[in-house]
């Protein structure tokens, strides 16, 4: 089969590209931005002929959608441009996977949820997002699930990796800079490696399980606070910086954030049959790879 991966130069199409290599698929890579070194086909998944025009070259079979606007923050102000990317990207993958009988692999988030829960939840659980980038993904899902196209939507969270920005590196950057920092304790969720998703996405594909459409969450096992996050990433690192917890209204953020946003994975590791990773083992092992 063939792969279109969009958004392929962010942390989950890099780990992707790793992935894939031992793959018998043949996948390709796009984005609208490039990396040195890195094969990279530019594609705006807003021009629905484009992608049109890239998903019949290339006899494409399967959408990987990676691309979002991630900003939580600047999303609450570029609410045109966190649609654009979150809402009608996937409305227009989900366009021309059905128009070709392509399935679309699209990637969401916990922030669909509003974070008044108390158990971690599940795909049927109602939604509320807080803020604009959860309304927008959100969007995104619907517009997909109202295609005629087979789809598999994944909401994952917390997610980091050796490659862009994240809540890792900006600890370690933090600690490089002998600067100590103060984390919320508050709010409750999962990490998620981007690695370890990557290996779930190639995983459904070689195994020839993309017919079981549906919504699927997935992060590594496990539930910690960003607080205990950073502990541990300073301690794995070997980092000696002072973090102190706070609260999430000592630490005022134009966007509002789930204070719980723990995704039961039961259905994913069911139906395609995985084991997932304990959250501190995958940080450990992610971290030996930055070092």
């Amino acid at each position: 089969m063939n792969i279109l991966v969009t958004g392929a130069n962010g942390q989950l199409g890099r780990e992707l590209r790793n992935a894939s290599q031992g793959s018998g698929h043949r996948f390709i890579f796009s984005d609208v931005s490039s990396v040195p070194g890195l094969d990279t086909l530019y594609l705006d998944i807003t021009n629905r002929d484009a992608v049109s025009i890239v998903c019949e070259s290339e006899s494409i079979d399967v959408i990987v959608n990676c691309v979002a606007y991630t900003d939580v923050e600047k999303a609450e102000d570029d609410i045109s441009f966190a649609e654009t990317l979150n809402h009608f990207g996937p409305e227009t993958l989900a366009a021309v996977a059905a128009s070709r009988g392509a399935t679309l692999v699209h990637i969401s988030t916990d922030y669909v949820f509003g974070g008044d829960a108390c158990t971690p939840y599940r795909e049927d659980d109602p939604v509320s997002p807080l803020g604009v980038y959860g309304a927008t993904k959100l969007q995104g899902e619907k517009a997909v699930l109202d295609s005629p196209c087979k789809s598999i939507i994944i909401r994952t969270a917390w997610l980091y990796s050796p490659y862009g920005k994240n809540f890792v590196k900006t600890v370690l950057r933090l600690s490089a800079e002998g600067r100590d920092m103060r984390c919320v304790f508050d709010q409750v969720g999962s990490p998620t490696c981007a690695a370890d998703l990557a290996a779930l996405i190639v995983s459904i594909i070689d195994s020839g399980m993309l017919g079981r459409t549906g919504v699927y969450h997935f992060t590594d096992e496990g539930a910690v606070s960003w607080y205990d996050f950073a502990k541990a990433v300073a301690r794995l690192s070997g980092s000696s910086m002072k973090i102190s917890p706070c609260r999430t209204e000592e630490f005022p953020t134009k966007a509002a954030r789930p204070h719980y946003s723990v995704l039961d994975k039961a259905k994913v590791k069911q139906t395609f049959g995985i084991t997932i990773p304990y959250w501190q083992d995958s940080l450990e092992d992610c971290l030996k790879r930055m070092q």
